[in-house]
């Protein structure tokens, strides 16, 4: 199942390796506006201080897709910052065109700055099985009961524990996922996995029709990676990170900060994009020194 879910996305002819860009098939955070890399560059600017200002700052889009989030940030950065930011995408799609960002296939050896994988977890294949199992991983993290399917997430862990192991500064895994008390409590019982092709859902078929997607189990990561760790919603994270929108005086100025506070409401949205988990791992620091105390994510 893993190695064809792979070929469906990324083998010959497989839906990302012929060129197709999630912004055509789903909405994610990225594409609502430039808020999300607002934030982020609040958080990029937070790592940056505690790496007391390196000649050369990274920000690496890991899973980049079609390049908005990276080539946002990119365009968005200012002053001193920005002059000493190296922006990098990393897809097993085409390379894309995106003024300012350098564009490769593989994770950088080292990072000196912030990795953010964006929707890219969800993506990593994985082992699905039905009904009970041996499994190591699924023993500790998601125990399947007979008639019950479940994705082995250990890919997902080594993918990101390997990543975070590159990253001197901080590692932000945004994602939809779960948690292990929920999956033991059976609220997962016929998996998460899914297809969507064109704005809809659709059934998960492994012959690079469509999108296949799971939920991660973004706990199981945040134990593989280690260290000094934080996860929160993306409600409570952008909440932390972006002002509060003051509509101005005059009406140009009202009609752009009530598109903005909209734009924003999306983003932290309950049932929505706000429910998405934050996963920020601080390998220089602590992770208070970027993100404030805020309440533990509960999907």
């Amino acid at each position: 199942m893993e190695s064809r879910w792979r070929e469906a996305l990324y083998g010959p002819g497989g839906f990302f390796a012929r060129g197709e860009v999630p912004a055509r098939h789903f909405r994610t955070s990225p594409l609502v506006g430039p808020e999300l890399a607002e934030a982020l560059l609040v958080l990029l600017a937070r790592v940056d201080a505690v790496l007391d200002r390196p000649a050369a700052l990274d920000f690496v889009d890991m899973g980049a897709g079609g390049g908005e989030l990276a080539g946002a940030v990119r365009e968005l950065a200012e002053g001193d910052l920005a002059r000493r930011l190296r922006v990098t995408a990393v897809d097993l799609g085409p390379t894309r065109s995106v003024p300012g960002v350098e564009w490769r296939r593989e994770l950088p050896r080292a990072v000196t700055g912030l990795l953010v994988g964006h929707e890219w977890l969800d993506a990593v294949p994985c082992p699905v099985v039905e009904g009970p199992s041996d499994d190591p991983w699924l023993r500790d993290w998601w125990p399947v009961a007979a008639g019950e399917r479940a994705e082995v997430g250990a890919p997902r862990d080594a993918a990101w524990a390997d990543a975070v192991a590159r990253v001197r500064g901080a590692a932000l895994a945004v994602d939809y996922g779960h948690l292990r008390a929920d999956r033991v409590a059976g609220r997962y019982r016929a998996g998460t996995l899914a297809g969507y092709r064109d704005g809809r859902r659709v059934e998960p078929v492994l012959d690079g029709s469509c999108d296949v997607t799971a939920h991660v189990a973004l706990d199981a990561c945040a134990a593989a990676a280690g260290g000094e760790h934080v996860l929160v919603s993306q409600r409570d994270a952008l909440g932390a990170l972006l002002p509060e929108v003051v509509p101005g005086g005059d009406p140009l100025a009202w009609l752009e900060a009530t598109a903005r506070a909209g734009r924003i409401a999306e983003l932290r949205a309950v049932g929505g994009l706000g429910d998405f988990g934050w996963l920020l791992h601080a390998t220089a620091g602590r992770a208070a020194d970027l993100l404030p105390d805020l309440p533990e994510w509960r999907p």
